[in-house]
């Protein structure tokens, strides 16, 4: 993927900048809370995975133990908390694209309208449940640090078991069946690779090249969503060169 940049790739660098304004508490807290009541109310991270991926997260964010102790206990039912739960959305954004939110919210209704709204402002349609879903593939994401000799480091986590690697201009993304991530994790780990972040990702089962000026309005679709107080995140099906990026950032 070198010389193009999928969403994924993209979120990943404007994360950085996020985290220095701590914009990110209350969304981070939410995940822990939906995370602990769609394990059955588990609050220990080693017996429920998806807090376990939550908490890590919020410590990515410099998130104080004091806010990830209270969003556990608000998922637990033992702090003040209303009906929380994950609810998934699909369509199609600007140029076709297809486009999964998933969203951590205490009312469904309004977090579908607003998101609905966005959707239909951005120029893109809401869809129904599966209609954009098979578009795409569960998988474990690993974000690695890019060493010096990186084709020689591509083949030695091909030979790990990866089922797919890829190069970021910013790091390597490798791909492995989501019930492997923990034991794929500790791989790469064993063998000396610095692991910079890991997530579950819907991944595309193939991408749609963006090369003409819907690529901005794209950009901007997919940020309004995600600014969008009650979504977690945003995936889409999109490829924009590197340069067609750098243009439409101005660098």
């Amino acid at each position: 993927m070198s010389g193009h940049s999928k969403w994924s790739t993209i979120h990943r660098q404007k994360e950085v900048t996020d985290a220095k304004r701590g914009q990110a508490f209350t969304k981070l807290a939410n995940a822990i809370i939906v995370a602990v009541r769609a394990g059955g109310g588990v609050t220990d991270p080693n017996s429920n995975f998806k807090l376990r991926l939550a908490i890590e997260k919020a410590r990515e964010f410099n998130m104080p133990k004091g806010n990830i102790q209270r969003a556990i206990e608000r998922g637990s039912g033992s702090g003040e908390a209303g009906q929380w739960e994950e609810v998934v959305y699909e369509g199609y954004g600007p140029g076709g694209i297809a486009v999964i939110i998933e969203a951590a919210t205490d009312n469904k209704q309004r977090t579908g309208q607003e998101i609905k709204n966005l959707i239909e402002r951005g120029g893109g349609n809401l869809a129904g449940p599966g209609s954009v879903a098979y578009q795409f593939e569960r998988r474990g994401l690993l974000t690695l640090e890019k060493p010096q000799n990186v084709e020689e480091a591509i083949l030695r986590i091909i030979d790990l078991g990866a089922e797919d690697v890829e190069e970021a201009p910013d790091a390597i993304e490798v791909y492995v069946k989501s019930e492997t991530l923990e034991e794929y994790k500790k791989k790469l780990t064993d063998a000396g690779f610095k692991i910079s972040g890991f997530e579950l990702t819907m991944k595309p089962k193939s991408t749609v090249p963006i090369t003409d000026a819907v690529a901005s309005r794209i950009l901007s679709f997919m940020e309004k969503l995600e600014e969008q107080q009650d979504v977690q995140k945003v995936y889409a099906n999109f490829d924009i060169s590197d340069n067609l990026l750098k243009e439409i950032q101005g660098s």
